[in-house]
This record gives structure tokens, sequence and C-alpha cells, in this order.
């Protein structure tokens, strides 16, 4: 079971950064996401066309995070991720596109895809639990 204070984060935020690799070059891109609690998954879009859109397609093991930003250090907070991505099709997709555009009503002006990262492995770095505490959470 996913401890609630990960789903929380999750929900609050909006901003994932996600980090391919191929070959030995890594990259890394931001994008708007929302969370599908019931699947563990994280749902964002982006072209094909992209670098990252072209490296899902050749390694789909991704990695990223999410994070708050502050100077207050006993604040920080955070997660960092391991996951697969696939793009969306057929249910999934609707059940997804449904709960974006809730989220974010302007992406129904885009014309592109729809991609879940299933997490495998989730850390959840959480200073206000004391210094350095973490949250972990892997995939059965």
């Amino acid at each position: 079971m996913i401890d609630r204070r990960i789903v929380k984060f999750f929900r609050k935020h909006h901003v994932l950064t996600i980090a391919t690799v191929n070959g030995n070059e890594p990259w890394c891109a931001n994008c708007f996401y929302v969370y599908m609690e019931d699947e563990n998954a994280l749902v964002f879009t982006t072209d094909r066309e992209t670098r990252h859109g072209k490296e899902f397609a050749a390694n789909p093991f991704v990695a990223g995070s999410v994070v708050l930003e502050t100077w207050i250090t006993g604040k920080i907070q955070g997660i960092q991720f391991q996951g697969i991505v696939s793009e969306l099709q057929g249910e999934r997709l609707e059940k997804a596109r449904s709960l974006y555009l809730k989220r974010f009503p302007v992406a129904a002006l885009m014309d592109t895809c729809l991609w879940a990262v299933d997490l495998t492995l989730i850390k959840m770095t959480d200073n206000r639990l004391g210094f350095g505490k973490k949250l972990v959470w892997k995939k059965g």
C-alpha cells in the first residue's frame, strides 16, 4: 500500500521531470501531469517527435522527480521515481484524457499524445517528518 502522504503530494503538484537515456546520453524534460491513484500512474502529454517521446520508444524505463521548491530546509519535500512509460490507448486513454482535461482544460486545444508512467519505485523525502526522512514504496 502506498503511503497516503505520497498520494497527497502527487495530487498537490502538477509538474514532473522525466528522464530518459539513449545509449550513454541522458535527457530530461518537464511536463504537466495528473496522478491516477487507482493505477499508481502519472499521466502527461508530449508529442511523439520530442526527443524524450522518441526515446520512450527505444527504452520505456524512465526515472523522474516531482519537487516542492523552498528555501526552508525543514519544509523540503520531493519525490524521485522509476517506472515504465507507455503511450495510452483504448479505455485507459479515455479515462486518462478525462482526468487530464479536468485538471488542464487548455490541453483540449492541443493535438498531442497522452502517456503514462506506471510507477515501480517511489522515494519521497519529507523533512517535515525529520531531516532526511524517506518514505519508500516499491512495486510487488
